[in-house]
């Protein structure tokens, strides 16, 4: 089963991430790319550099962010593993290095399964 994680962003401390941090970070990727579960991964641009096309009401409308949400998407990771279980704990590991190596950063991680077509062949 492939499983999304996206990782929000509720606060930032004002110093940049340790050093120590990205070593763990980067530590973590490998592990789980050697152990043939992650897939992708990669950070995202603030809001303030998107946009979000909208279909209500039957009519598609256009804007440009940054959005009013408090919570920036800042980064996802895409996993290859044999139950929600395994990508949950995937996550925790990930937001475990923010909290043991970057005092004051806060976040929370989406972990959303990724549909397949088999997934919908009962309903053909």
């Amino acid at each position: 089963m492939r499983y999304l994680i996206v990782l929000r962003l509720n606060e930032q401390p004002q110093t940049p991430p340790p050093a120590e941090l990205m070593e763990a970070i980067a530590k973590l990727g490998e592990e789980a790319t050697g152990a043939g579960v992650l897939l992708d991964t990669a950070g995202l641009a603030p809001s303030a550099q998107g946009t979000r096309v909208e279909l209500a009401g039957g009519r598609l409308s256009v804007t440009d962010g940054p959005f009013a949400e408090t919570k920036e998407l800042i980064s996802y990771a895409l996993y290859q593993v044999g139950s929600k279980e395994e990508a949950v704990e995937w996550a925790a590991r990930f937001l475990r290095l923010h909290r043991d190596l970057w005092a004051g950063w806060e976040g929370e991680a989406d972990v959303l399964r990724v549909l397949g077509p088999e997934d919908f062949a009962a309903l053909a």
